[in-house]
């Protein structure tokens, strides 16, 4: 029996440093290879390359590709994968559909959890699932077919009752990098990085994995301490000057590919949401009543009435997306970070979203800042776009 397990988007990026302690990647795949000396999953994922390398230093890429190399070694007769696309760049994605087809070919069936809109050439037969109950089976194409086209809108009149953050946007410059260096050890993760982020822009960051992107955003979210060794500066102040790292979360909203991980298993969905107006993980106080309705509004605003209750770890990874982007956007603040916000939703959630984040920045002058490997996910007021690869950053107005 096969399985597959993100672990690739887990914060390992502040603590680079360690990665002289850490195994390798033969040494993981040491027992397997011995068991199984004649199998050439290594070479067929193009893993030799990355052998000698520790683990944590891995991208996300191969990352998910070591993860799969480790359930082929068991020679399983089906493989399962559950949303093995997420995270990927374009051509990681590619990759791992070409994998996928060659796993096919060679007599091993696989049943893939994955979003419609990324499905690889070996699938023939698809199971639609909805609120629980399987309410279509058939082949690819005519499942393709009969899908509806994404027709959402907003609730009319929500956005007009939000509030923005108040005294929190008094700033002119969002984020200001002057040569900016990044480097652990002899590996230099990002290299002279000179950009500036003006209040209300909306910026595109792209770039392949392991390009930089997530040490980026940790310097924005206070959550890097080699930000005190550069010139940096957040909402007009530079970073050292006497701010603490909550000054700075307190006008942030955040998600990320990881973020559920670091919520206890128990946690209800509204608690989850909740969490946001405190930048915290988990709810650990009493809110006010007007606290609550801030946090019914983004509910019904987000279409979560009938998940608030049940604990974030029951629900699909869709829904615990919805969450999360609920939670991130619940103190409606100045900047919003959105780190592949639109992982596990389907057409129709992605359409609503992009809307929902249209409509946000608009009206509030939301600076934001979006990373995404799939160009569609983008949202129409994206005005500028930063593109990172080998450290470096490149800065276009659109």
């Amino acid at each position: 029996m096969g399985y597959h397990r993100d672990i690739s988007t887990l914060p390992i990026i502040y603590n680079s440093s360690d990665s002289e302690d850490t195994i390798t990647v033969q040494e993981e795949l040491a027992p397997l290879m011995a068991a199984a000396p004649n199998s050439n999953w290594v070479e067929q994922l193009h893993l030799t390359h990355v052998l000698d390398e520790p683990l944590i230093q891995l991208s996300n890429g191969e990352n998910k590709r070591l993860q799969l190399a480790k359930a082929l070694f068991l020679d399983p007769a089906v493989l399962i994968m559950d949303n093995p696309f997420v995270g990927l760049d374009v051509e990681g994605r590619q990759t791992l559909h070409r994998i996928l087809d060659s796993i096919v070919a060679s007599g091993i069936a696989i049943i893939l959890i994955t979003p419609p809109q990324e499905l690889p050439n070996c699938i023939t037969h698809v199971a639609l699932l909805e609120n629980g109950s399987l309410v279509k089976v058939g082949k690819k194409e005519e499942i393709r077919a009969a899908a509806p086209v994404p027709t959402n809108a907003l609730p009319a009149g929500i956005i007009s009752q939000l509030k923005a953050s108040g005294n929190n946007n008094h700033f002119t410059t969002a984020v200001k990098m002057v040569n900016v260096t990044i480097q652990y050890g002899e590996k230099v993760i990002l290299n002279n990085i000179n950009w500036e982020v003006k209040k209300g822009e909306c910026w595109s960051i792209s770039g392949p994995n392991g390009a930089g992107k997530s040490t980026l955003l940790s310097l924005v979210t206070a959550d890097n301490p080699q930000a005190y060794a550069n010139e940096l500066y957040l909402f007009d102040q530079r970073r050292g000057s006497g701010e603490s790292i909550w000054d700075i979360k307190r006008r942030i909203g955040f998600v990320s590919p990881e973020l559920h991980l670091y919520f206890d298993r128990g946690t209800s969905c509204f608690d989850v949401i909740a969490s946001g107006l405190f930048d915290t993980i988990g709810l650990f106080r009493q809110i006010s009543t007007q606290q609550q309705e801030q946090v019914q509004a983004w509910i019904e605003l987000l279409q979560l009435q009938a998940l608030q209750r049940r604990p974030l770890f029951q629900l699909s990874l869709g829904q615990q997306r919805m969450v999360l982007l609920a939670r991130a956007l619940v103190k409606n603040p100045p900047l919003l970070i959105l780190d592949e916000p639109c992982q596990g939703l389907d057409e129709e959630q992605i359409s609503y979203f992009k809307l929902l984040i249209d409509q946000l920045c608009e009206t509030f002058n939301t600076t934001l800042l979006y990373v995404s490997h799939y160009s569609k996910d983008l949202p129409e007021c994206i005005t500028h776009a930063a593109s990172i690869e080998n450290g470096s950053l490149t800065a276009t107005k659109l």
